[in-house]
């Protein structure tokens, strides 16, 4: 193996959902407690030397400074704390920043992670707040949104490949079967294709089960220095690559000739290639559906199969539970939820679960290696984690 980057030895997440009468930092607390419970060796305050948090946006519930809110909470004061943000992908970038921090010797145990209050605002606040993560002065000002940014996406593969829109259905039955069994999920009920094909359309092909949902929710992992996670866990799971790639917001600088989201693939490759694994290694993966043709896009763009061949994953069942390469065992954005800034964390929460088999009803056997992929707003941000099980 790879030496490793860092270690995860505990991880922590609140429930998904329409979170009433709760602020973000109390979800914060419910990730928080569920760490001190997983991890009984931890000692936060003698142990832990800073918090960095994703958060997305200040305006759901009128409060900057996070990262001061966040200790304050966790009576953790006098520490350092960190907010990040890269719209969807605000979790993993925090990771992003804390593994480096751990790999260069500044701390060695930190909590990473994010948190999003999404629900106290109306439909069209939220996505008036959520479009802030594409450009403003041209995508904004002329009414583009991001389901209508992806139902670009998803027309241009159709016409180039023949993707249907039952295959991009077929994409959403999956993900609300695994999130029934996730007791965290946001949905905790399956759907039928028809159901999917009959929903009412958001922004054609694009229907209502194409679509991530509005959700609040919180999700942390403890970061160690490798050679000490023994310390906190006989379970530890590794870190052993990361990439991160950015390109531009603007959706006519996209690539809708071959329908790729380059900062994934460039993503992608930094992480293989710090790794030093290929994507036939990777037995599992939590990718980025917050759209149905996003997780699509994700199968090639991670290199899961060729361009223009996502649609045979799905047809074949290669990404279903019991399949070859399992996608989503969490349910994945579009029936966990997506709580914007703490998405890319709660991905590596289910990555956590399933290398220490304790996923329940949805563990996948013999996992070994697993991939994060966190994209932010259209495809501006991506992060990619690979982790693998400790000896």
């Amino acid at each position: 193996m790879t030496r490793p980057l860092a270690a995860i030895v505990a991880a922590g997440m609140s429930k998904f959902g329409d979170r009433k009468g709760v602020y973000w930092r109390e979800m914060f607390l419910e990730a928080l407690a569920e760490i001190v419970e997983r991890c009984p060796n931890l000692d936060l305050k003698k142990d832990v030397k800073a918090i960095f948090l994703g958060q997305m946006c200040e305006g759901f519930e009128h409060q900057g400074h996070a990262g001061p809110t966040a200790i304050a909470w966790a009576d953790l004061r006098y520490k350092a704390a960190f907010r990040t943000e890269a719209a969807c992908a605000s979790a993993g970038a925090a990771i992003r920043f804390a593994v480096a921090c751990i790999m260069s010797g500044l701390y060695d145990v930190v909590i990473a992670g994010g948190v999003e209050k999404m629900r106290n605002r109306t439909t069209p606040e939220a996505t008036e707040l959520i479009a802030t993560a594409d450009d403003f002065h041209f995508d904004q000002w002329h009414g583009l949104t991001f389901p209508g940014f992806f139902a670009l996406l998803a027309t241009a593969h159709m016409k180039k490949y023949g993707t249907t829109e039952e295959d991009l259905a077929r994409i959403a039955v999956k993900n609300h079967k695994n999130g029934a069994k996730n007791p965290k999920a946001h949905f905790q009920k399956e759907i039928t294709l028809e159901d999917a094909l009959k929903s009412r359309v958001i922004a054609w092909p694009l229907k209502l089960y194409d679509c991530c949902p509005i959700t609040d929710g919180a999700a942390l992992l403890v970061l160690t220095k490798p050679d000490i996670a023994k310390k906190f866990t006989d379970t530890p799971v590794y870190i052993i690559g990361q990439g991160f790639a950015v390109d531009s917001i603007l959706t006519p600088e996209k690539d809708f000739d071959t329908v790729t989201l380059w900062a994934t693939v460039y993503a992608a490759q930094e992480a293989y290639r710090m790794a030093k694994v290929e994507p036939k290694d990777i037995h599992f993966a939590e990718v980025h559906d917050c759209f149905t043709i996003a997780e699509l896009l994700a199968y090639e763009d991670l290199g899961f199969c060729k361009k223009g061949e996502g649609a045979k994953l799905i047809r074949e069942g290669i990404v279903e539970l019991d399949g070859k390469l399992p996608i989503n065992p969490s349910g994945g954005l579009k029936c966990k939820g997506h709580p914007v800034g703490a998405t890319g964390a709660a991905q590596l929460y289910e990555v956590y679960l399933q290398l220490t088999g304790q996923a329940g009803k949805r563990q996948i056997p013999h996992a070994e290696i697993g991939l994060a992929h966190n994209i932010g707003g259209p495809g501006g941000s991506a992060v990619v984690t690979i982790c693998k099980r400790g000896d």
